[in-house]
């Protein structure tokens, strides 16, 4: 039997359905209507009819005024309810929160998920501006200084794997010039770079260790100069802050 008819043998039309609903609520900003996702599914309205009304009543999608469909936060409540996922975030809060209190800046902590970053929690720092990112946001691999640490001490098999999911394909097809970047990074242990998204923000990053000694999260810091607080910490002391709260990080994670 091929691995395509072992699939076939084993589907499970409804589910199908359900996740297609999902994916494609989860991908949109304003919400859809009944008929465009019946029209994006490739399905009559009366098709997904049944499925939605069920996915309304578990409370994985809600129907809006406007009679649009858009996904709720269950599914994301659900990801954070699993215990090493929970573990992590409150252990990793308190330090946040310090961090953000010394350095007066905003911070962030991203895991990996199937090749895929995720903001799991962030920390305003003090004041009434911030530069931050939002808990659930997806970030990219290749721009990222978050991204940057998780090749830097990937395997090259796992390197490769992350980097075909980005659709850069093989470790040689990188960008110009990165691979000795994440050499770099690996020895010195952190990385700094200018946000590829964001003018005049420098993107700090350490990596939290888990007990095996693999990195299991980064911890990054959007750094901007404060032109109206002249005593608030520089770029190299909140790096070094930030290499402190990814150290103790790491160490509640390893106990």
């Amino acid at each position: 039997m091929t691995i395509d008819e072992d699939a076939d043998r084993y589907r499970a039309p409804a589910l199908d359905k359900g996740l297609d609903i999902l994916e494609l609520l989860a991908a949109t900003a304003d919400g859809l209507s009944q008929a465009e996702i019946a029209k994006a599914l490739d399905r009559t309205p009366n098709e997904i009819y049944r499925m939605l009304d069920r996915l309304v009543r578990r409370n994985y999608v809600r129907r809006t005024q406007e009679d649009r469909y858009e996904i709720t936060l269950k599914l994301f409540e659900l990801a954070h309810a699993r215990p090493p996922m929970s573990r992590m975030i409150s252990q990793a809060m308190p330090v946040l929160r310090s961090f953000a209190l010394k350095a007066e800046q905003a911070v962030h902590l991203v895991v990996q998920d199937r090749n895929i970053l995720v903001v799991i929690a962030q920390v305003d720092g003090p004041g009434y501006w911030n530069v931050s990112i939002r808990v659930g946001s997806r970030i990219g691999l290749v721009n990222t200084g978050s991204g940057h640490v998780f090749l830097a001490f990937a395997t090259p098999e796992e390197r490769r794997l992350m980097l075909e999911e980005q659709d850069i394909g093989s470790p040689e097809k990188m960008p110009k010039g990165l691979e000795a970047r994440l050499e770099g990074v690996r020895e010195q242990g952190y990385e700094t770079m200018p946000s590829a998204q964001v003018s005049g923000v420098s993107n700090l990053s350490v990596p939290i260790f888990g007990p095996l000694g693999s990195v299991i999260a980064v911890l990054t810091c959007p750094y901007t100069q404060r032109l109206d607080k002249l005593d608030a910490p520089n770029m190299n002391a909140v790096l070094k802050l930030l290499q402190q709260a990814g150290q103790e990080i790491s160490q509640r994670s390893a106990s």
